[in-house]
């Protein structure tokens, strides 16, 4: 909404806005000075003084238009700071209507791709060759020649040579002369440029800028698709795990098919606006899991969490949690599956489902990514499961220690029997005589 007003706004104002743009050392800022009639910004060597972009406001004869020339920090510099400032001086270069592109000698192939890059996006240029007083008439005509040789179809007319801040000169008699900014050339391309093509350099530009908000909102729309989508597949990837390491399967031939639920890929398929009915989700979800068992996904996927799990879990509770951390895991890689499937309109693209998959399975392999999920299957399989087998062992033990109270316990009155003969009574006397 803010880009969409300032789009509306910048229609209605009408200004048009002239970006410098170059390396450190070609002299943007002393083209910015000259232009402006004073020193407006600080020149140094050899890296560039200008940190963030500076936006100066001109008024030139003849033009209704307010001009606003923005001064950018130079691509191609040395260093993080360097390539930063160089990415900042880009994005500034694209918001142009007139795009000033300063060097200071013959193009390098760097330069040539930066300047190529802009073009390709519509932008209306000058090439400015700056310090043309550091060279012979004879160098400064050859270099311009260059300069055309290399922009095959670049007007001749649109290659300016300038001196922006000429350097002193030491007269005879000591004194030290600094001769004017010799950039007529610039100004009056640059006028005739604005007059005749003025309002459709703004239309051009604004339609430029409409079209990367649409495709800022597309990305945004994208983004916020693919993070619902991922929490459909994480929801399902740890209610599975705990089902099946409660209950495991009799064999892990099936892990796959249990692992990719068919509901899980009509509610992706959902997000993205497709609507599925239970038997075409079903259908996915087999095709899938035959594509992970066939690949031998399932195999490699065990072997992967045994080894992970070997190394943070007791020993009895290993065989109980590997299915269904296993489950989680190739539930992961068959819903991510499915987020680029629906991503590219129900489509997988040249190489076909098993590619997809290929790509998400070695994505989760990654050590990173395999320390993370483990972690989190910890807290949301195996804790559980250790809960209720120490609940299991404490009723057991309950049990156990019930069953021998009660063999223990003798109500009041209750004569122990036994089965010894009592020799002592009368019939067993009579018996022992009788013998």
């Amino acid at each position: 909404l803010e880009r969409s007003q300032e789009i509306e706004a910048s229609l209605a104002r009408g200004d048009v806005k002239v970006v410098v743009f170059g390396t450190g050392s070609a002299g943007k800022t002393s083209v910015v000075n000259a232009l402006m009639g004073q020193m407006v910004g600080r020149v140094e060597a050899p890296m560039g003084s200008t940190k963030v972009g500076e936006t100066y406001h001109l008024k030139m004869p003849g033009l209704e238009k307010e001009i606003l020339i923005t001064d950018t920090p130079g691509i191609l510099e040395a260093g993080v700071a360097g390539t930063e400032r160089g990415q900042l001086a880009r994005v500034l270069a694209t918001e142009a209507n007139l795009l000033l592109f300063v060097v200071d000698n013959d193009l390098q192939k760097s330069e040539y791709a930066a300047f190529n890059a802009l073009a390709d996006i519509g932008k209306r240029s000058l090439v400015v060759f700056n310090k043309i007083d550091l060279y012979t008439e004879e160098d400064r005509e050859a270099i311009i020649v260059k300069l055309r040789e290399r922009l095959v179809g670049f007007s001749k007319m649109d290659i300016v040579a300038i001196g922006a801040h000429p350097h002193s000169v030491k007269l005879e008699t000591g004194e030290i002369y600094q001769p004017e900014p010799d950039i007529m050339a610039l100004i009056g391309r640059m006028a005739a440029i604005l007059r005749a093509e003025g309002e459709d350099l703004i239309a051009d530009n604004i339609l430029l800028k409409s079209q990367r908000l649409g495709e800022e909102a597309r990305c945004l729309i994208d983004a916020q698709r693919r993070r619902q989508a991922e929490k459909v597949v994480e929801r399902f990837q740890w209610i599975g795990a705990g089902v099946i390491a409660v209950t495991p399967l009799p064999v892990v031939d099936v892990l796959a098919t249990a692992a990719v639920n068919a509901q899980m890929v009509i509610e992706i398929g959902k997000v993205y606006g497709c609507e599925l009915n239970f038997e075409r989700g079903q259908e996915l979800a087999m095709s899938l899991a035959k594509t992970l068992a066939s690949l031998g996904i399932v195999e490699g996927a065990i072997k992967l969490i045994s080894t992970a799990l070997q190394l943070t879990i007791a020993t009895f509770l290993i065989g109980k949690a590997i299915q269904g951390v296993s489950a989680a895991y190739l539930t992961r890689i068959a819903g991510k599956s499915f987020i680029e499937y629906f991503s590219h309109n129900q489509d997988w693209g040249d190489g076909g489902i098993t590619e997809v998959v290929q790509t998400q399975f070695q994505l989760t392999r990654k050590d990173e990514f395999v320390k993370l999920f483990i972690q989190d299957a910890l807290a949301k399989v195996v804790e559980p499961l250790t809960n209720i087998y120490s609940q299991n062992e404490e009723v057991e033990m309950e049990k156990e220690s019930d069953e021998e109270d009660e063999i223990n316990y003798r109500p009041p009155g209750m004569i122990k029997q036994d089965n010894t003969i009592n020799d002592w009574d009368t019939e067993s006397r009579v018996k022992w005589e009788d013998w």
